[in-house]
């Protein structure tokens, strides 16, 4: 289940930033909802909230990594792993190789959506971002309160 999800989401992802291509970049921004929501081109040099800026062949490296290590997890326990588990990793793996394909391709990420609620004006973000928070999230959620992984067969 967590392969195929991952799928999915780098699908959407890169699907959503190809539109971003064609209609937001050197495009004013399109809103949606006035002061809170707004669709912009943006390319991302750096990792989460523009840090480390530059830095491409260093997150391609770490990105690597740490997919690998998630992929081989995944396979080794795949009959071990609850369903949040499964679907936190299919999270993680669809958001990070989201970004890791653009950082290859275009040396740089594409965010397009930018949300602005007054009292934190976000960074533009993009879908695989979104699935990355997620997936995050839930395996924090995995780690604390979902500690006894169970066969598939058990969960009911």
């Amino acid at each position: 289940m967590g392969f195929l999800l991952g799928i999915l989401i780098i699908v959407a992802d890169q699907a959503t930033k190809y539109l971003s291509f064609q209609y937001l970049m050197d495009k004013k921004p399109i809103v949606l909802i006035e002061n809170l929501l707004e669709l912009h081109f943006v390319k991302n040099y750096g990792a989460a909230f523009g840090i480390l800026q530059n830095q491409r062949f260093f997150f391609i490296a770490i990105t690597s990594i740490v997919l690998v290590g998630m992929s081989v997890y995944m396979i080794r326990n795949r009959n071990k792993l609850t369903q949040v588990a499964n679907l936190a990793m299919g999270f993680l793996l669809g958001g990070a190789l989201g970004n890791l394909i653009d950082r290859i391709r275009l040396g740089y990420v594409v965010d397009f959506i930018k949300v602005d609620l007054r009292i934190y004006d976000f960074p533009v973000f993009n879908i695989a971002d979104i699935f990355i928070v997620l997936g995050t999230g839930l395996l924090i959620y995995v780690i604390l309160f979902d500690k006894y992984e169970k066969s598939m067969g058990d969960v009911q």
